[in-house]
């Protein structure tokens, strides 16, 4: 019942939630701005990188269930680092080569990102199957997902190729920079309750919700893809 409690609002809150803000959703000033500027303009891309970071809600929960049990800060920088060279590498591969899938497919796969690691704490896959996948592996391959999914965001606002690449840069910039920002306070956060008499009991239902979550984000993308998308 506690655990139940605590699963509700997190389901309500995203159930609520605009498809912009659930994976990879660009406010429409910001979707404006975008489509109608050329030019090099390095500091207002790199904000919006580290806005959409800081707002990413499937960015934000990976990166939670990633450091949710690691205690060494060399630990944190490692699978930090993986994250930030998958998303980086897609993100401008992505949109410099024009590649990009269904925003909803891609999305809910990160979506499952979640979902594995929650799963991860929790140790089923090592009750399931007797072997835990690759921690490192894993965070690098969904780290280019999440990456990819943003390069296919980018592409459908049409930047103008006058500038692109250094502002595709700087925007990939702001994005590590919200992400160390976002994570700074998350870790924060997680210290001050690791040292509470609270977090061993709390822990299994906090990694619970992690995982509701995951399959509330997969669900609403899959949705969309079957329900919103446009048919031809």
């Amino acid at each position: 019942m506690h655990v139940a409690r605590r699963l509700a609002p997190v389901c309500l809150l995203l159930g609520a939630l605009p498809s912009g803000l659930l994976a990879h959703g660009v406010a429409a000033g910001d979707k404006g701005f975008i489509q109608q500027v050329s030019g090099v303009l390095l500091i207002p891309f790199a904000y919006l990188g580290a806005k959409h970071m800081v707002t990413g809600y499937d960015h934000l929960l990976f990166l939670l269930g990633v450091i949710f049990f690691l205690h060494r800060l060399k630990d944190v920088a490692l699978y930090v680092t993986l994250f930030a060279i998958g998303h980086s590498t897609t993100l401008l591969l992505g949109v410099l080569l024009q590649v990009g899938v269904d925003a909803y497919l891609i999305d809910a796969v990160i979506g499952l990102s979640v979902v594995y690691k929650a799963l991860d704490n929790l140790g089923a896959f090592r009750t399931w199957f007797g072997v835990a996948p690759d921690a490192r592996a894993a965070t690098l391959i969904f780290g280019f997902f999440h990456g990819f999914g943003l390069a296919t965001k980018i592409l459908d606002f049409n930047m103008s190729a006058d500038g692109l690449v250094p502002n595709l840069v700087a925007f990939n910039v702001g994005v590590e920079i919200g992400q160390v920002l976002a994570l700074s306070a998350i870790l924060i956060a997680m210290n001050h309750w690791r040292r509470t008499r609270s977090f061993r009991p709390l822990a299994h239902g906090a990694n619970v919700a992690i995982l509701t979550a995951g399959f509330v984000l997969v669900g609403f993308q899959l949705a969309g893809y079957f329900v919103m998308r446009p048919t031809t």
